[in-house]
């Protein structure tokens, strides 16, 4: 059996606040962060990371590669995520898709001229929504957006367009990985305020996550372990480790305890 609170380091962004919505071990309101990625902080690699976003900007237009194609670039994996949107201010949207299919070279030339921006599926979202992003799938979080991200644990992005800021892109290789078409509609949930015992939102080959407030219930769909736990409200605990919202406790093979009114999203590696 094995509980710990996992470290919160603190990624700078362009794009990322001085001000964060909600505690974070370590930020004193000195830093631009974009993102907190939460991890042992003894260098073991993890399968899954577990990340926070917190946005003042829109990121990059961009894509990951599949397993398979980051092999072939000589990387260890590709990248699918997934998002559970916490926070979004009016007006806040995500990118995901195009508005309609794009072969490689009509995807290059608006990426160049910048007609990629408007040819995003830019979505409206509110607490509660979820997305899966499949590697390939051509995206962008939008400002005012703060969000818990899960993923393959592969740091491969491709940026196809960023409004100007003077930072690389990656056109060849992003046009080659990318499929860029409407997004599907069956990859969405919005689950609201649902304070179900636990709650499936995606089942990957490389995860599962999930929404509950039963513990019980929670370690049974995912099993043993790792487990994530984050919790969106209230505290959980497990072998004398706590966390509350703005951290991540890592489970395996014990049952963590839940205080009153805790709502976590949870995440195991699929078998």
């Amino acid at each position: 059996m094995f509980a710990m609170k996992l470290a919160a380091r603190h990624v700078e962004k362009p794009w990322g606040r001085t001000t964060l919505p909600i505690p974070i071990d370590g930020h004193d309101g000195g830093e631009r962060v974009g993102e907190v990625w939460f991890t042992r902080g003894d260098g073991q690699p993890m399968p899954l990371l577990v990340k926070l976003l917190f946005t003042s900007e829109r990121l990059s237009i961009q894509v990951h590669p599949d397993d398979e194609q980051a092999r072939d670039r000589g990387l260890p994996a590709g990248k699918t995520e997934c998002w559970y949107v916490t926070a979004a201010e009016p007006g806040a949207v995500l990118g995901i898709g195009t508005r309609e299919a794009l072969d490689g070279d009509r995807l290059r030339a608006l990426a160049l001229d910048g007609g990629i921006e408007t040819m995003m599926d830019w979505k409206p979202v509110r607490p509660g929504d979820f997305f899966l992003i499949p590697a390939g799938t051509v995206h962008a979080i939008g400002a005012g957006v703060s969000l818990v991200e899960v993923q393959q644990n592969s740091d491969v992005t491709y940026r196809l367009y960023d409004y100007g800021r003077p930072r690389e892109l990656h056109l060849d290789d992003g046009v080659a990985v990318a499929r860029a078409e409407p997004y599907p509609d069956d990859l969405t949930l919005h689950t609201g305020d649902s304070r179900e015992a636990c709650r499936v939102l995606a089942q990957t080959s490389h995860f599962t996550v999930v929404k509950g407030v039963d513990a019980k219930a929670i370690m049974a769909c995912l099993g043993a372990g790792p487990v994530w736990m984050v919790p969106i409200e209230g505290e959980v605990t497990c072998g004398g480790d706590r966390a509350a919202p703005g951290a991540c406790l890592l489970v395996e093979g014990d049952e963590p305890s839940f205080g009153p009114g805790t709502l976590v999203l949870a995440a195991g590696r699929s078998a």
